[in-house]
């Protein structure tokens, strides 16, 4: 396909009509030049295509519904997360799709987001780490992807039109980084704007994060797309970096493009520009080799990997796994009727569900099972089946609770209310519970639910999170020992929602949400105050122990450009294969601003046989020690030292090395006339001009105070005092002992500086 040709080729009005879609998942094609419809589907976690790109809600083709987002984030396995973009690229060139609509990775700044589950994490390292493998994936087979929601759409309440107000070292540092990584490391064939506005100005239309970050800063050459319904004027939106508009047909739209380029108010270079991008990525998808079919025994099993792989053993009294036992209690309804997806565009149409009561039997021989639904669909009381219940745990060796927080809970579109479980389902394993201690309870939500009321009475807790098809036959093994569990949590479960980051400003008012906490969200936050929580950042058992030792560093002092490696041998002290994943926070033990106590900047699993032993080695570059500050207005790479921390979790760490980072430039001044007298003394030019200026002032202290300088007769310490004043203020009460004004001096400092 000739894209110069094509585009030289086109009418005005054709440009315009290219830049909306024809219909609810397709571009609009040119037939007179050869320019086909491309087709996009949503599928962050398998595709959601519609027969004949029918509208929003009508039922999708059969697909493998894999683990949802925050379940593959628990994997901590990119190699695996790539694996699954492979087998949805396969699906898509089954059913000619060209691009898939995802990853996202938005933040997971508060637990009760009802969209959660379609994100990976509350950390941005990890999420960004993640979506470039899936992104990698699916682009390997000549399949696109649309990385979203950009940016800082992190709840569903009013996300139409919520401006989000957030400063922009938070927004850099969290919200930002993770589409960073994965644009920079993936290069999507798309970007999707989000709903929301981030400063009073729409996603749709915003220059700064569209033209100036997205593409200037981070090198992104392909399609900005929006959100379904998120552009409110096709003029700005063009001008402001938003290629296409989804979905059409819009006639309006079109022409409100034609006409600005015909009154002069639409440069048509920018039109050009969005339409030469949309080519591009029409000519990319025709490059892709179709199929007749996909494997649809092998991608089932993928997803039952996935799942596997991705599930978190949260408590384990040594019950887990199950061996040896004859009367088993089943209960709860998501046995029989499994809980493995959420609700809104992600929903898909599986091609098979394995059910969890029926994958256990398999597994389990001859042991006798029963099972009661324990709670119904909806909310209401049954205190009938809490008493089946309670009979069939009784009677048993052990009972395995099944709950599934209800899709009328959380699902795109709403938010959660609270991190409860309904009151049916908390009551029914208390009860449960206090009739049979050797009790299992295996969730499945989307997000952290509160456990409080009952989990000291149980032995053990399983999160299953959004399984998948597949998750059936995944908790089955974990809980048999078919699998030893992997999974990590990516995300912090608090004690309390009253405990979480964004309480106070959650989810706002009067059409804004302010994000007060800044940097502080997730393990940044309970770190840095030192909270308790339920279960931290990056836990998860294992039914083997490891080993942490040796833990080195390729040299104690680098220079920033050459970065450092940090190594570790890792031990299975057990008896039983498994996986662990070592995680590598930094410390940064003193930083010009205030930064988080410890950030995550590398990670790896590692398999390990009973008594093996391998070596870990990760590489951090300048990039992990840097923290962007406001006034240079871009990362910076302080030096001084560190503290690498190697860790089983944000809490659990193995091992502590110190460091100390060099750089190759130094940081441009950044004082100005309202700089004080700390942030003078801070800065090496600035600290060295002002050295006999500030001997001078001590001068003429001692010959007014003697050997004092009046702080006792003040009854306080003067250069506390006047050290976070500016220099200029401080300088007026020396002003007689000066050859110029007190502006007049510091200018001249100033000039000295910047020289």
């Amino acid at each position: 396909m000739d894209v110069d040709k094509i585009l030289a080729g086109m009418t005005l009005e054709e440009k315009a009509a290219l830049c909306t879609g024809d219909t609810a998942w397709t571009t609009t094609p040119v037939e007179r030049l050869g320019l086909p419809a491309a087709v996009v589907s949503d599928g962050p976690h398998g595709l959601r295509r519609t027969p004949e790109n029918t509208g929003l809600g009508q039922r999708s083709l059969p697909a493998t519904c894999f683990p949802t987002a925050s379940l593959q984030a628990s994997t901590w396995n990119t190699a695996l997360v790539r694996s699954v973009g492979e087998a949805i690229a396969e699906e898509a060139l089954a059913m000619d799709v060209n691009v898939v609509l995802g990853p996202g990775v938005n933040m997971k700044r508060s637990p009760l987001c009802g969209r959660n589950f379609e994100y990976y994490s509350e950390d941005p390292f990890l999420a960004g780490q993640l979506a470039a493998a899936l992104i990698q994936g699916i682009q390997s087979r000549g399949v696109g992807t649309s990385l979203k929601h950009y940016a800082a759409n992190n709840q569903e309440f009013q996300r139409f039109s919520i401006d989000t107000r957030v400063d922009e070292r938070t927004l850099r540092e969290i919200y930002l980084t993770a589409f960073e990584i994965a644009v920079r490391q993936g290069q999507p064939w798309t970007v999707m704007c989000s709903y929301n506005k981030i400063n009073g100005t729409y996603g749709s239309e915003h220059d700064f994060l569209l033209n100036q970050v997205l593409r200037g800063e981070w090198g992104f050459e392909g399609v900005v797309v929006s959100d379904w319904g998120a552009v409110h004027n096709r003029v700005a939106a063009l001008k402001g970096g938003l290629d296409l508009e989804m979905p059409g047909p819009k006639p309006l739209r079109v022409q409100a493009v034609v006409d600005a380029v015909q009154a002069g108010t639409l440069d048509v270079a920018v039109l050009d520009r969005a339409v030469r991008r949309l080519l591009e990525m029409v000519a990319k998808g025709q490059g892709a080799q179709r199929t007749q079919g996909f494997d649809i025994e092998a991608h089932h099993a993928l997803a039952a990997r996935v799942a596997a792989e991705g599930i978190v053993l949260l408590k384990n009294d040594g019950i887990l796994p199950l061996c040896g036992v004859e009367r088993v209690a089943v209960i709860g309804r998501s046995a029989e009727q499994p809980h493995y997806q959420g609700g809104g565009s992600s929903h898909i149409n599986p091609t098979k569900v394995a059910v969890p009561l029926e994958e256990l039997r398999a597994r389990l021989g001859q042991a006798s099972i029963t099972y009661c639904e324990g709670y119904p669909a909806d909310a209401a009381a049954r205190p009938d089946l809490i008493g089946e219940a309670v009979a069939q745990a009784a009677a048993a060796e052990v009972a395995l609770l099944y709950i599934a927080l209800p899709s009328y809970i959380e699902s795109e579109g709403y938010d959660r209310q609270s991190l409860d479980l309904t009151e049916q389902q908390v009551a029914l394993i208390k009860a449960v519970s206090a009739v049979q201690p050797r009790t299992v309870v295996i969730l499945n939500n989307g997000a952290p639910v509160a456990m409080g009321e009952w989990i000291d009475g149980v032995a053990a807790v399983v999160e299953a999170y959004m399984m998948g098809q597949a998750g059936g036959v995944a908790i089955a093994e974990v809980l048999t020992g078919a699998v030893n569990p992997s999974g990590k949590l990516a995300e912090t479960f608090p004690e309390a929602l009253e405990d979480t980051p964004a309480y106070l400003n959650w989810p706002g008012e009067a059409g804004a949400v302010r994000y007060g906490e800044g940097l502080f969200i997730g393990y940044r936050y309970y770190d840095k105050k030192g909270a308790r929580v339920l279960f931290p950042f990056g836990y998860g058992l294992s039914y083997t122990s490891f080993a942490y030792s040796n833990a080195r560093v390729s040299a104690d002092t680098f220079m920033d450009v050459d970065g450092v490696q940090v190594s570790v041998d890792v031990t299975n002290t057990g008896c039983v294969a498994g996986q662990e994943v070592v995680q590598l926070y930094v410390h940064d033990c003193q930083a010009d601003l205030v930064r988080p106590e410890k950030e995550l900047k590398g990670f790896a699993k590692v398999a390990l046989e009973p008594g093996e032993t391998r070596t870990v080695t990760i590489t951090l570059d300048a990039r992990a020690f840097s923290y962007w500050h406001p006034d240079h207005g871009r990362w910076i790479a302080e030096p001084g030292d560190f503290t690498l921390l190697v860790a089983a979790s944000s809490v659990d760490v193995r091992a502590c090395l110190p460091v100390t980072m060099q750089v190759s430039q130094p940081l441009p001044s950044v004082l100005d006339m309202e700089s004080t007298m700390r942030e003078w003394l801070a800065d090496p030019q600035g600290k060295a001009l002002l050295a006999p200026v500030l001997e001078e002032m001590a001068a003429a202290s001692r010959r007014l105070f003697g050997e004092g300088d009046g702080s006792e007769g003040l009854g306080l310490n003067i250069m506390d005092m006047f050290v976070d004043t500016p220099l200029v203020s401080v300088l007026e009460f020396r002003a007689g002992a000066l050859p110029k004004p007190p502006e007049a001096f510091v200018a001249d400092l100033l000039q000295q500086i910047r020289r």
